[in-house]
């Protein structure tokens, strides 16, 4: 059991940094200098479902994190 969790959190690890890393895409230029000058924008399309999916990916790898330290 202890190596299945450990193998899904790798799996999790890397798509959150595949999700993160398409919503900094996304995120233009100016996020590089503070993103001075922006307007607050509502997420929608794909902007929406990497924010949710980034969420549940955050807290299902700490939910096996703590299961692993339990189970160990």
């Amino acid at each position: 059991m202890h190596n299945v969790l450990i193998w899904s959190q790798i799996v999790i690890s890397i798509l959150l940094i595949v999700f993160i890393l398409l919503q900094q895409r996304g995120a233009g230029g100016s996020g590089l200098f503070g993103g001075a000058g922006e307007a607050y924008q509502q997420r929608r399309g794909i902007e929406r479902f990497l924010f949710i999916a980034t969420i549940v990916l955050i807290v299902l790898f700490l939910a096996s994190a703590l299961a692993s330290l339990i189970i160990k």
